[in-house]
């Protein structure tokens, strides 16, 4: 029922990737009267599928707490959560509200042992494929242990979704040498440098413009830098779109010379279409949840989906879990396991 346009694009998604991979199966929860009828056009999907009708669902323009109050038990993004947290399904996909999500999540599923925060990894376009980059905006701020369990978490994804044996793993900084940057930033490399890694390679302080070049396989940084960094690489792929768009109709010869580099041209498209690497995850809880885009089209969700689906194919939680053992020391147990999300409400 979430992002900017619902089940009508939702459903569809979910039948392009039922196309791709004709082993999975759906529980969609949603209102009867705005799923069902398009549903019924996707006879495939709906042989697949279980629809279960849900009391409400959560307005994009929902706090996290009120959506939490008001949609605990009822709302379809909760159900969805719940069937995970039950063993009914093995992943969580939705394109809703990003806060009201991240606060269910929590809630809901619970941390995973021995991470006191979540964080939102995305997968990111660059030079020599994707990239990973966490957090994006789940955590505004993060102390050492903190940054270290994004390391960790990320690798875990990298292995996961990349299948890589051992990705690179850098903390973004300010500078590459060992005297700059704050403090937990510096910290962190500390612990990273001085532990044995067996799941992935410290590759040491990154900058911004190594997340586009592909230098590490994963990024790690807190919240509010991620999502800045989110945010401005993606306004600057439209900026760089719209000033192609008008060079090559600006005059006849470059119309013409268009046509003649056409092809490039798409490729380029492709390549900075955010529906092509949509799916942000959820990590540090206990179960797998996918963030789309509000934005995503059809494809964009079916792309969302199929990072769930390849998340639980090559056992993520696992690969986080067996990963943690190694940092006991660098990261607090939170022992307040009745903490709610509605404490977070600002942090989401």
């Amino acid at each position: 029922m979430g992002g900017d346009f619902g089940p009508e694009v939702v459903i569809p998604g979910a039948a392009i990737a039922l196309e791709r991979h004709p082993d999975i199966r759906f529980v969609i929860y949603g209102l009867a009267d705005r799923v069902e009828p398009i549903l019924a056009k996707y006879p495939k999907l709906q042989a697949a599928s279980e629809f279960r009708v849900s009391e409400m669902a959560v307005r994009m323009d929902d706090k996290p707490g009120q959506a939490l109050r008001n949609g605990r038990g009822k709302s379809s993004m909760w159900q969805a959560l719940e069937a995970v947290k039950d063993g009914e399904a093995d992943a969580c996909v939705s394109a809703g509200n990003t806060g009201a999500l991240m606060a269910m999540s929590k809630f809901c599923l619970r941390m995973m042992p021995q991470i006191e925060r979540p964080a939102i990894a995305a997968i990111w376009p660059n030079s020599r494929g994707e990239g990973i980059v966490l957090d994006v905006g789940a955590t505004i701020g993060a102390d050492a242990p903190q940054l270290v369990n994004y390391a960790v978490m990320g690798a875990g994804m990298a292995r996961a979704l990349f299948e890589v044996k051992r990705p690179t793993v850098g903390l973004l900084n300010v500078g590459v040498e060992d005297v700059k940057g704050l403090d937990e930033i510096k910290e962190a490399g500390q612990i990273l440098r001085d532990t044995p890694l067996e799941g992935f390679e410290y590759y040491g302080f990154v900058e911004g413009n190594d997340i586009g070049s592909g230098t590490v396989d994963v990024v790690v940084t807190e919240g509010f830098t991620g999502n800045i960094a989110l945010k401005t690489a993606e306004g600057t792929a439209r900026q760089i779109a719209n000033l192609l768009r008008q060079a090559m109709s600006r005059t006849w010869l470059a119309k013409i010379g268009y046509l003649f580099a056409k092809g490039a041209f798409d490729r380029l498209r492709e390549k900075m279409d955010p529906n092509k690497v949509n799916g942000g995850v959820f990590l540090g809880l206990n179960g797998v949840v996918i963030k789309s885009h509000g934005s995503a089209n059809a494809d964009g969700i079916a792309a969302a989906i199929e990072v769930g689906y390849d998340m639980v194919r090559n056992k993520l939680l696992e690969k986080i879990t067996a990963d943690m053992s190694h940092f006991q020391h660098s990261a607090p147990i939170n022992e307040n396991k009745e903490e709610t999300a509605l404490s977070d409400e600002n942090q989401a």
